[in-house]
């Protein structure tokens, strides 16, 4: 056990600090598209150039400069929109520099694990801790022509972050790059237009506590309806006052929407976004706000009720509920779900087997489901499994981040904890250990439901190993059966079990009888229950006078 790597302890993850809703903007006219279309290409333009202007600062960015881009933005819009134009300016510059520092490591660790192979001899074979030489000299001279373009790539990035540059494209790299394929995509330059422009487009608005309904620049009232405030060079086409253009179409949360309703009626923050899907042809308002995350609660309070394992994989979730000692209770269950075509397909599937895996944890009355803290970022490379195309696609088409992100927003709202574990080794000793003992005639367990018990016994602090019997002399005759399942803290948890007297039938069960534990009822040598009224009773003793006479 010594090569192992140490365990970190499990924990109550918190709850999320947000919550985003969507609906659709229904029975709009003619009209109304017209001047969102309008506004939103018009504030589309003002924050292309504001982006362009903060990547331009790089790294000597301040709070003048900000100023001024702001100064700027508002004679041509107005200052909540410029307020909202530059947040958003700097929280897309924020996540391009993170996602930087994201490929810095991936180059980094690509090229060490090539440095690594190029160093062995040719055929060399690994172990589980490192890989091994390359199979062949062409392989061999193809890596090393490869860790040249990586250490190229990794210096220029790397000067780039010194420099403070990033790469952004609003509207999206993919869809860029779409542009010059559009015949693989499938679509028309005309098509690819209108997805462009719709993607660029700025149609969002933070809210403001304190202010009417929460929000000034987009403003939805408890009744529904929504208003819109224009921008100074299209305020001639507001149709009410103080330059507000209002909408034709009502809309409603249906998804919480109390929740939305309290917070408007109280004048408390609420962001709005507005987004059109060029492929439905349909328009969409998102509300999304904050609050305080729920206070996580121990982890002993969350397991008091058991837990329910949870193994996420790339097309099923494998389920198995376990007591609070950390067996098995019950059959198996797999949530699955299918994760190809669009985004949004995908998002439905996830969220419906995590519907049915919260529905099922309610039913049971567990207030606990452990997973795995996993994060593959590390691991999809294709320098860390080499010729294992397969594998790799696998692990990257699991959505590791989607679920766990899902199911903590979905759990928190239900009440229910959710526990990250360590998955050091959860797979391999699971199958190891639980695989062969909970596969029966009628059930077939599988890796992924031994995993599951693995998961759960790690989030309870039990060890991932059973308690195996002592050998079959040892079994009854003195030590007796040590299988059974207690807490370290228990006292006299290695001792034997109590012997319970009493007949061991099918229709009785030990020391549930009538007579159990009165030894004379028990048909046993040298005990009253001889004595019985179907026995012959001995000679009187006139009658044994008469026969000694005789």
């Amino acid at each position: 056990m010594g090569g192992l790597r140490e365990v970190v302890e499990s924990f109550v993850a918190s709850g999320p600090a947000g919550v985003a809703v969507r609906t659709r903007l229904k029975r709009l006219t003619p009209d109304d598209e017209k001047v969102l279309r309008l506004v939103g290409a018009h504030l589309g333009s003002l924050a292309s150039k504001d982006l362009r202007a903060r990547c331009a600062d790089a790294l000597d960015h301040s709070a003048d400069t900000w100023a001024v881009r702001k100064r700027e933005l508002t004679a041509v819009s107005s200052s909540r929109w410029a307020g909202s134009i530059t947040k958003a300016t700097h929280d897309q510059w924020a996540l391009a520099r993170r996602c930087q520092f994201a490929h810095i490591q991936s180059l980094e660790a690509g090229i060490g694990t090539i440095a690594h192979r190029l160093s062995l001899p040719v055929g060399e074979k690994g172990s589980k801790k490192a890989p091994g030489g390359y199979r062949s000299r062409q392989e061999w001279h193809a890596k090393a022509r490869r860790l040249h373009v990586l250490e190229g790539r990794l210096t220029a990035v790397r000067a780039d972050r010194d420099a403070g540059i990033v790469h952004v494209v609003r509207g999206g790299k993919r869809l860029a790059r779409t542009r010059h394929h559009l015949d693989t995509a499938q679509l028309t330059e005309a098509e690819w237009r209108s997805r462009w422009e719709a993607e660029r487009w700025f149609l969002a608005a933070d809210g403001e506590s304190g202010k009417r309904y929460g929000n000034e620049t987009i403003r939805v009232t408890p009744d529904g309806e929504v208003s819109i405030k224009l921008p100074a060079p299209l305020a001639d086409l507001a149709n009410a006052k103080h330059g507000r253009y209002v909408l034709a179409a009502l809309v409603s949360f249906p998804h919480r929407g109390p929740e939305w309703a309290d917070r408007v009626e109280a004048n408390r923050a609420v962001a709005y976004r507005i987004h059109y899907d060029v492929t439905r042809s349909r328009w969409y308002l998102t509300a999304s706000w904050q609050y305080q995350p729920t206070r996580t609660i121990p982890l002993q309070a969350a397991l008091a009720e058991g837990v329910i394992g949870v193994d996420a994989n790339a097309d099923h979730l494998a389920a198995w509920r376990l007591d609070t000692h950390g067996n098995p209770i019950g059959s198996p269950r797999r949530f699955f779900y299918d994760l190809s075509g669009t985004a949004q397909h995908r998002d439905a599937q996830a969220r419906h087997a995590l519907t049915r895996l919260l529905n099922w944890a309610k039913t049971c009355g567990v207030k606990a489901i452990a997973v795995e803290d996993l994060d593959f970022g590390a691991e999809k490379t294709r320098e860390k499994h080499g010729r294992k195309k397969r594998f790799r696609r696998l692990i990257s088409g699991m959505p590791t981040g989607q679920l766990r992100a899902r199911l903590t927003s979905m759990a928190d709202h239900r009440g229910i904890a959710i526990i990250a574990v360590d998955p050091a080794y959860t797979s391999r000793w699971g199958s190891q250990h639980w695989q062969k003992p909970l596969t029966g005639k009628n059930r077939n367990t599988t890796r992924h439901d031994a995993a599951a018990v693995a998961i759960g016994r790690r989030a309870q602090g039990h060890p991932i190993r059973r308690r195996t019997a002592p050998p079959p002399a040892h079994r009854s005759d003195e030590q007796g059966h040590r299988t059974v399942q207690a807490r370290p803290e228990v006292l006299r948890r290695e001792g034997t079990r109590p012997r319970i007297p009493g007949p061991r039938t099918r229709s009785v069960r030990a020391g549930c009888g009538a007579n159990a534990g009165n030894q004379n009822a028990q048909h046993r040598s040298g005990r009253s229950a001889e004595r019985g009224f179907w026995q012959q009773d001995s000679l009187p003793l006139s009658l044994q006078e008469r026969s000694d006479e005789v």
